[in-house]
C-alpha cells in the first residue's frame, strides 16, 4: 500500500511541476500551485518514512535490505522532483516578471512605468528567493534522510558480516570437535584391543600355571 501511494504522489508532483512550468501568471496563481506541490511533498515524505520504518521491522535480513533499497530509490526520485520544482519556479517567475515588464512598458507614464517595473522586479526577486529557500530546506532534509538510510544499510551489512564471521568460527569449532571425537573413538578401540590382549595373556598364563601344577608330567 505504501509503495502504491508513493507512486501516486510522485506522479501527482510531476504533473503539478508541469503546471508550474506552464503557468503564465499571475503570481498568486503560482503561489497556489506551489502550496499544492508542497503539500504533496509532505504526504510523499510521510509515506516514505512509513516504508522505511516497515523495512526496519522486517525479521528477514534479505527483505529488510530490499525494502531499504526501495526507500533509497524513492528518496532519490523525490530529490529529483524537488530539483525540477525549483527550476520550474525559476522559469515561471522569470516569465511572469518579463510579461509584467512588457505590459508596463506598452503604456502609461514613463516614470511610473520604471517605478512599477522596479517594484515588480523587486517583489519577483523576493518571491523567488523565498521559494528557493523553502525548496533548499526541503532538499536539505531529504539529503539528511538519505544519509540516515545509507547508514542503516551500512549497519545492516556490518551485522551480516559479523554473523558470517561468527558462523565461520562456529564451523571451525564444530570441525575441531569432530576431529576430537574421531580421535577419541580410535583411542577407545585401541584401549579395548589392549585390554583384550592383556586378558588373553593373563588367561594363557593361568592355564600354563595350572597345567604345570596339575599335570607336571606333561
Amino acid at each position: 500500500v505504501c509503495n502504491q501511494e508513493i507512486v501516486k504522489f510522485d506522479l501527482e508532483i510531476k504533473a503539478a511541476v508541469q503546471d508550474i512550468r506552464d503557468c503564465a501568471g499571475p503570481v498568486s496563481a503560482l503561489a497556489e500551485l506551489n502550496a499544492k506541490v508542497k503539500e504533496k511533498f509532505q504526504h510523499l515524505r510521510l509515506r516514505i518514512q512509513e516504508l522505511e520504518q516497515m523495512a526496519k521491522e522486517q525479521d528477514k535480513e534479505s527483505e529488510k535490505q530490499a525494502l531499504l533499497q526501495e526507500v533509497e530509490n524513492h528518496k532519490k526520485q523525490m530529490l529529483s522532483n524537488q530539483t525540477a520544482w525549483r527550476k520550474a519556479n525559476l522559469a515561471c517567475k522569470i516569465a511572469i516578471d518579463n510579461s509584467e515588464k512588457d505590459e508596463l512598458l506598452r503604456g502609461g507614464d514613463p516614470l511610473r512605468q520604471r517605478k512599477s517595473t522596479k517594484e515588480s522586479l523587486a517583489e519577483g526577486a523576493s518571491n523567488i528567493t523565498e521559494s528557493l529557500m523553502g525548496i533548499s530546506r526541503m532538499m536539505s532534509q531529504q539529503v539528511q534522510q538519505s544519509e540516515e538510510t545509507m547508514q542503516s544499510l551500512v549497519n545492516s551489512s556490518r551485522t551480516i558480516l559479523d554473523a558470517n564471521e561468527e558462523f565461520k568460527s562456529m564451523s571451525g569449532t564444530i570441525q575441531l570437535g569432530r576431529k576430537l571425537i574421531t580421535k577419541y573413538n580410535r583411542r577407545e578401540l585401541t584401549d579395548k584391543l589392549l585390554i583384550f590382549l592383556a586378558l588373553a595373556l593373563f588367561l594363557a598364563t593361568v592355564l600354563y600355571i595350572l597345567k604345570k601344577r596339575l599335570f607336571p608330567f606333561l
